[in-house]
């Protein structure tokens, strides 16, 4: 099998990096908002500027660390299957996460989504063949922002069977989400033994963690809920403009992360990840489409397998504001690198408008594009019966092969069938059919799977713990009813 490869970093330079996170760890070290998180490292070796709340890690923590964060975890969907291994060279899919926007399919026009549009949402991303995963993919506008992370999960608990990337907002509500997956898995033991659930946990570029995140980071590894270290530094902004330099930056956040998790928690599940770009200097915008964010993507992800870690990577997105050419040139282009990269896990379909704003057709369409990105990383086999020398002659010059055992044989194998979505007719046939743009297919293919949704099943008694878990946090929000889950 020869299966597409492409470099960007070779060992020397990934050392090198490595090398400079390492310094920069050191000098000027990493400043830490979270008490608890300060103490660990202090107990640990790490000189620690209490006064400054400034922690100078050393070399022999991080190596410690790295020799006992796992290589590998795995995902399970609601029926305890594995679904996702963050390991190796396994490439996997899950829509962008957090979209404060969503592109109505009707008006075509931006709103702020609501609970009913993370339904259809979910019930989409069920539906989509290529999607490994689903996400907390929009943040319902019409909840108190108290218990908008908790809410997103619920409504993932309550409607999808594919495992989740999620994250918390706050300190507090992360613990009512891992009660919330405690209740569905049935035990802590299970939970941790079969998790459904990732959490992205966010240090804030330069080299900084809040209170938040980093007690996020401390309370996940407690509980053994496995993290996405997402660093996300800005070239020329929040990091230097130079790629490398961003790189060096973002591998020590990254590299300070796993210290503080895994001194938390020897061996708990991590994933190196991280949301990067570069910033626009003509725009003031942090395109997460441009070439330069997806190279920094691609070098992080070749250093992250280099330190023996999972990966995961922001990528497939557009910046365009509608699904026109941009949106299609710039996803592909993501999605194609990030799968040529080996990234284990891709989030960012359906993603538009510098990840802040989610569309159905849009989703769709990243699911063929997804499609084609797994076809191109299989590479081509050459198996001696796939050059059948003898039929070639036998057909000769004149002939065809359209109706040899040979070509029924190999032609779905070897050539990936999309979906309706994408048109491959004449021009005749497609004006016979209502000459419809991909965007008017893929929404047609968006409500065919919403309506074909099968409802999940759930006992009873844990679909009330879910919802009590929910409502009980709301009221404390001075939301005293749950909007209405479908409109």
């Amino acid at each position: 099998m020869s299966a597409p490869r492409l470099q960007l970093l070779d060992k020397r330079s990934i050392e090198r990096i490595i090398d400079q996170a390492h310094q920069l760890l050191w000098n000027p070290g990493v400043m830490v908002y979270a008490p608890e998180a300060l103490e660990i490292l202090a107990q640990s070796g790490a000189h620690v500027d209490q006064k400054r709340r400034i922690a100078r890690i050393p070399a022999r923590l991080v190596q410690e660390a790295l020799d006992t964060a796992p290589e590998g975890f795995n995902l399970h969907n609601a029926q305890g299957e594995i679904a996702v291994e963050y390991r190796g060279d396994h490439l996997q899919f899950d829509p962008g996460s957090a979209a404060i926007l969503i592109l109505d399919s009707q008006t075509g026009r931006v709103r702020r989504p609501v609970t009913a549009d993370l339904v259809r949402h979910l019930k989409l991303a069920e539906g989509l063949e290529q999607l490994d995963a689903v996400s907390t993919a929009l943040v319902c506008s019409d909840v108190p922002e108290g218990i908008a992370d908790l809410y997103r999960l619920y409504l993932v608990l309550k409607y999808a069977r594919k495992p989740v990337v999620t994250g918390a907002f706050a300190i507090e509500t992360l613990h009512l989400m891992y009660e919330m997956l405690v209740a569905v898995a049935g035990s802590a033991g299970s939970l941790r033994e079969k998790p459904l659930a990732v959490f992205d946990i966010c240090p804030s570029p330069p080299l900084l963690w809040s209170e938040i995140t980093c007690q996020n980071l401390v309370d996940c590894a407690r509980y053994w809920l496995p993290v996405e270290l997402v660093s996300m530094p800005l070239a020329g902004a929040t990091a230097p403009a130079t790629l490398v330099g961003a790189l060096a930056q973002h591998t020590a956040e990254n590299l300070s992360g796993v210290v503080i998790h895994q001194l938390t928690n020897p061996g708990a599940p991590i994933v190196y990840g991280g949301s990067p770009a570069i910033f626009d200097m003509r725009q003031g915008t942090t395109p997460m489409a441009a070439i330069e964010t997806i190279m920094i993507d691609y070098a992080y992800t070749e250093i992250g397998k280099y330190l023996g870690l999972p990966t995961h990577a922001y990528l497939g997105m557009s910046d365009a504001k509608l699904l026109d050419g941009q949106a299609g040139l710039e996803s592909a282009l993501g999605t194609f690198l990030g799968a040529l990269a080996r990234v284990n896990m891709i989030s960012g379909a359906g993603m538009l408008e510098f990840e802040s704003c989610q569309s159905e057709e849009k989703l769709v369409i990243d699911n063929e594009i997804i499609g084609m990105a797994r076809r191109l990383v299989e590479g081509i086999a050459t198996r001696e019966e796939m050059i059948p020398l003898e039929l070639m002659r036998e057909v000769g010059h004149q002939g065809s092969f359209l109706s040899t055992k040979h070509t029924r044989e190999w032609f779905r194998r070897e050539q990936l069938i999309p979906s309706s979505v994408i048109d491959r007719r004449t021009r005749q046939a497609w004006e016979n059919e209502g000459g419809k743009s991909i965007v008017e297919r893929a929404q047609e293919r968006a409500e065919e799977i919403i309506a074909s949704y099968q409802p999940k099943e759930m006992p009873p008694e844990v679909e009330r713990e879910l919802t009590e878990i929910v409502t009980s946090a709301a009221r404390k929000c001075g939301l005293e009813k749950l909007p209405p889950l479908e409109g």
